[in-house]
């Protein structure tokens, strides 16, 4: 079964995780992904990412990091030197053959070896040529160089994130890298719908920092429409209460009340009734100015209680109510396993004969993805992509 970009050709010339996190999507959605990688490194920085690392069946560590894997699958890892002008050869030869080249270099930096969007695309007007910086390819901070950490700092979502006496906390995982392939993802779907309508290619221009301040979302709009800094808040939510989390007798369960009719069913749960019925709780907006007072009376209600009693409890009178998994909890659940969120891909020449991953969360029903190929060790498609290359010049020679 073929997938939705099968036929696609994608050379990626990115590493570390926005732009692994890109290829690996088109590549699940059945594109050809070229992962070009620096043979004098050893390839991707992820691949020293560890531990953990997948081991060989005689209990030696490969260069298979879980990070790295976490974002390589569905790839063909090809090492090329990009600073010798014979792998500049290499890289222009696979460009002749992409749809797609992805990069993450500092801005202007393949331009020395004519790699460069402008010289490519000059070369190749039908290309898609998408690059990824720390803070895109223009303004004063273009120059500076970007990680993840940098991203949430700078674009504000570090200052939304833990208690509120505490100190700014980043997400758990490099979430400002992922929504970044997300977008790159999105923008490279757009230039292949514009280029099947005219063939023209295009440049795409993405910041790590400028896709991390777009999904500030209400957060961010809040303060453009009023000026004001939010606050940070903990597990509260700025907009809605109770929306949290609240300690149980065992644990940590989440309650999202919604809606004022829901309010009223919690109370009923947790035998406060006169709770809806007062005017300062009554409401979203009454519950809002008066949080500090009402959040301590729902906590001691619940405090007592068990995580499973509150969320059968709460489920019965329809109030949003969930629980805190550890992540054994979300990947060995009913649920995840009925939507195979864990996966596993067969790969030769690791210990058990293949690697765990987690699943693709997009399910088609006419073009599915498909999990092709495990993630590769370094360099391991190098000759067979070469020798194909070589093929198809020999082809174009005697044409």
């Amino acid at each position: 079964m073929t997938g939705a970009l099968d036929g696609l050709v994608v050379l990626d010339l990115s590493r570390i995780l926005a732009g692994p996190t890109c290829t690996q999507l088109l590549g699940d959605l059945g594109a050809t992904v070229i992962k070009i990688e620096n043979p004098k490194t050893g390839g991707d920085d992820t691949r020293s990412w560890g531990p953990p690392f997948v081991r060989t069946p005689d209990g030696k560590d490969t260069d298979l990091s879980a990070y790295f894997m976490s974002a390589n699958r569905n790839k063909k890892s090809v090492a090329v030197d990009i600073a010798d002008p014979s792998g500049q050869e290499i890289i222009k030869a696979l460009a002749a053959t992409a749809d797609i080249v992805i990069e993450n270099f500092k801005p202007g930096g393949l331009a020395k070896y004519g790699l460069d969007h402008d010289t490519l695309l000059a070369a190749h007007p039908g290309l898609i040529y998408c690059s990824i910086s720390g803070f895109g390819q223009t303004g004063p901070n273009r120059d500076k160089p970007g990680y993840d950490l940098m991203a949430q700092g700078f674009g504000g979502i570090m200052s939304l994130n833990g208690e509120p006496e505490g100190e700014p906390m980043k997400v758990g995982v490099g979430i400002a890298d992922v929504m970044c392939g997300m977008y790159a993802t999105v923008g490279i779907l757009a230039a292949l719908r514009h280029r099947d309508q005219t063939g023209e290619g295009q440049h795409i221009d993405l910041a790590l920092v400028d896709s991390q301040m777009a999904w500030l979302i209400n957060e961010g709009v809040s303060h453009l429409t009023t000026g004001k800094i939010p606050v940070r808040r903990g597990n509260q939510h700025p907009s809605i209460v109770p929306y949290q989390t609240f300690e149980a007798a065992d644990g940590h369960v989440l309650v999202a009340v919604g809606n004022d009719t829901q309010f009223i069913r919690f109370c009923d749960f947790i035998g406060r009734p006169d709770l809806a019925d007062n005017p300062d709780y009554a409401t979203n907006p009454a519950r809002l100015i008066n949080r500090e007072a009402l959040i301590p009376m729902l906590q001691d209600a619940l405090h007592s209680r068990t995580i499973d009693e509150i969320i059968t409890g709460l489920e019965a009178r329809k109030v949003p109510v969930g629980p805190v998994n550890t992540l054994d909890k979300a990947f060995g659940s009913d649920q995840a396993l009925a939507r195979e969120m864990a996966i596993e891909v067969q790969k030769d020449g690791v210990a058990d004969g293949g690697v765990r991953l987690i699943g693709n969360p997009l399910k088609l029903s006419k073009t599915p993805v498909v999990y092709r190929h495990a993630p590769p060790t370094f360099g391991e498609h190098t000759d067979d992509i070469l020798s194909a290359l070589d093929v198809a010049k020999t082809l174009k020679t005697r044409d």
